[in-house]
């Protein structure tokens, strides 16, 4: 009987553990919310538009109907280049799991300052490198909506492909349940 009541407390502190870490059951490392690490539904509170609606953009919802979207915006410069490296080799390695953009911030290709309007973390600064995750995920109210995630950072290659990870986790588990 000891052996009985032992394992159910250690099960039960095991899902307590669980349950407490931000660590999605299902897979998924970061959560729905406005924090500086979790996936948006709208600006997060580090923005000057903190709370607002985002306007994603046609061609973003467009190729999120079949699969999660990463837009990548950047110039040719020295200090996106980092960046870039890891994009290209994020994309090798697992591309078919998602739509890429790769877009040219130097003013030749439209989309690129479309995202910057749309995704920039900070508020409209329009800095680059502009990484940028689109996914689906439950809002606050049970709704599948697109939800993001994006950084003028250079990041590298494994923050980048946690959050494709991440991104992959949320598509499989929400996409059957948005109304496109």
């Amino acid at each position: 009987m000891d052996i009985i009541k032992k394992t159910v407390c250690v099960a039960s502190l095991i899902a307590v553990f669980i349950l407490a870490s931000s660590v999605n059951v299902m897979g998924a490392e970061y959560s729905v919310g406005s924090g500086n690490d979790s996936w948006w539904t709208t600006y997060p509170e580090q923005s000057t538009g903190a709370g607002g609606e985002v306007n994603h953009p046609a061609w973003v919802l467009d190729a999120l109907k079949s699969k999660p979207v990463v837009v990548y915006a950047h110039k040719g410069c020295s200090y996106c280049a980092p960046q870039t490296e890891a994009m290209g080799k994020i994309e090798s390695e697992m591309g078919n799991k998602f739509t890429y953009f790769n877009l040219s911030a130097d003013g030749s290709d439209a989309r690129s300052e479309e995202a910057l309007r749309a995704y920039d973390p900070n508020g409209g600064s329009m800095y680059v490198p502009l990484t940028v995750i689109v996914t689906l995920a439950p809002n606050s109210e049970g709704k599948v909506v697109p939800v993001w995630h994006s950084t003028d950072m250079v990041t590298g290659y494994d923050w980048t492909r946690k959050y494709i990870e991440d991104a992959s986790v949320y598509y499989n588990e929400n996409s059957v349940n948005w109304n496109k």
